[in-house]
Order: structure tokens, then C-alpha cells, then sequence
């Protein structure tokens, strides 16, 4: 009888993945990855310790089987990662305990690079969104917003991504790159119930921000947040779905993040 049930369960499990609606959603359509490799290159934020990659072993073992493993150390905050909302808000999620919901969910892309290529100090603006969500007919709710300031082109050149080449206490003054205003992040608490917000430069408050009120103000809803991400310009403005995933680090303040997007045909 075991046997007999766990068989119709297996033929009741494959029917329903076969037919179900995810499973059709993703049938056809693009994956986009939406992350920076991890190497020395990789933008770090001039206070933090960067990514290292060390060898330990690469080469054939004594008993003939080819074997290669390194180590690595980083900072949580750097490259493409997460802010879990403990960062910037005593009490509240550390990464490991961020639901999925909030990481795994339909995505829209808000751009505002025509306003960030002549003010690299610009703030995105509660009237950014309602121009947005005006022109396209729909709200932000539910959704992983993304903001696209076009500064993804910039990567590989550190002055033009973060306005210095500097690093350490003296390079934070001297940092410049767009970020989402106070008012904006006071406005999708209050107004609008999002599931996470990600941007293509270092940080979700501006280079210029002293307080990072907008962290304060996201992280004290448990909004997390996703910073350096890369090819947002390659999503549409509505329709695709988000997968990031952080490495699980117990009571983390954040993490690299492995963030895809998925665009139906």
C-alpha cells in the first residue's frame, strides 16, 4: 500500500508541474543575468575589504584525478549584492531570514538614465514613479522595482561608477553616483507595498548622502535592497521575474547576491 502511494503521488505531482502555470510561464522566454563576475576588478565601497580569490591547489593529484579549489574573502557589501534590512535598522531582517517572497518575484524597470547622465547626484523622485507608473497604467505593488540609471556602462571604470578612484575615509566625500531620494523610499513605504528595490550603482541613497536615510527608511519596513546590479537596461519596463538569491549568511547585515531575471517572448 506504501508503495501504491507514493507512486500516485509521484503521477499527481508530474500532472500538476506539467500543467501548471509556472512551468508554462517559463517555457519560452530569455533568462538575463543580472550580476557582476566577483574578481579584483569587482567595486567595492572604498571603506571595505575587496574581493580576494587565493589558489590552493590546481593540478593532479598524486593519485591521478585532476583537482582544483580556492579560497575567498570579502566584504558582504560589495559587487553585486544584497542589503538585508538589518544594515540600517536594529531588529530587523539579517539575510538569512529575508523571506522568499521578497527576493523571488515579478520585476519592473523604472529608467531614469536620461536624468542620471547629466546629474550624477541625481535623486529618483516620488514624481519619477508616478510618471512611471502613469505612462505604463499599472502600480509598483507586488513588485521588485529596479531602477535603471545607466550606470551599469560605467563598471569597469571606477571614477566614472562611483566618481573617485580613491579609497579608504577620504574617498566617501568624494563619491558621486545617482540614488533614490528620501522622499521617493518615505513614499514607497507609505503609498505602495513593494517587495524589494535594486539599482545599478553602489548604493540605494546617492554618493553625496551622509545619513542614508533612504536605507534607514526602506530597512525599517523590511524592504531589502539590491545594489550593483547589472543589465537592467536589458529588461523590458513590465513582464519580467526576478530570482535573487544571497548567500545564506547567518545574522549577515548582506551578501553577494546572484540575481536573474526571466523575459517571456
Amino acid at each position: 500500500m506504501k508503495q501504491l502511494g507514493l507512486v500516485l503521488c509521484v503521477i499527481l505531482f508530474t500532472t500538476i508541474f506539467e500543467n501548471c502555470s509556472v512551468r508554462n510561464n517559463f517555457s519560452s522566454g530569455e533568462w538575463i543575468d543580472l550580476t557582476h563576475d566577483f574578481s579584483s576588478e569587482t567595486v567595492y565601497w572604498p571603506t571595505a575589504d575587496l574581493f580576494k580569490l587565493d589558489e590552493v591547489y590546481r593540478g593532479y593529484t598524486e593519485r591521478g584525478y585532476y583537482y582544483f579549489s580556492n579560497n575567498y574573502s570579502a566584504a558582504e557589501h560589495g559587487g553585486t549584492h544584497i542589503d538585508a534590512p538589518i544594515h540600517f535598522a536594529e531588529g530587523k531582517n539579517s539575510v538569512d531570514i529575508i523571506p522568499l517572497t521578497n527576493l523571488i518575484a515579478p520585476a519592473v524597470v523604472v529608467d531614469v538614465s536620461k536624468k542620471t547622465m547629466k546629474d550624477s547626484d541625481y535623486q529618483i523622485g516620488v514624481v519619477d514613479f508616478k510618471d512611471w507608473e502613469a505612462q505604463h497604467g499599472i502600480t509598483v505593488d507586488g513588485m521588485i522595482v529596479l531602477l535603471n540609471t545607466g550606470y551599469d556602462k560605467f563598471w569597469f571604470d571606477l571614477e566614472k561608477y562611483t566618481g573617485t578612484v580613491k579609497r579608504g575615509e577620504d574617498a566617501v566625500s568624494e563619491l558621486h553616483f545617482p540614488g533614490l531620494d528620501p522622499q521617493a523610499a518615505q513614499w514607497l513605504v507609505e503609498e505602495r507595498n513593494i517587495k524589494a528595490i535594486g539599482l545599478d550603482t553602489p548604493s540605494i541613497d546617492y554618493g553625496q548622502s551622509v545619513l542614508f536615510e533612504s536605507h534607514q527608511i526602506l530597512f525599517g519596513r523590511n524592504i531589502p535592497v539590491f545594489e550593483n546590479v547589472s543589465n537592467i537596461d536589458k529588461l523590458p519596463s513590465t513582464g519580467s521575474f526576478v530570482i535573487a538569491l544571497p548567500m545564506k549568511i547567518k545574522g549577515g547585515s548582506g551578501s553577494p547576491l546572484r540575481i536573474v531575471a526571466f523575459v517571456q517572448d
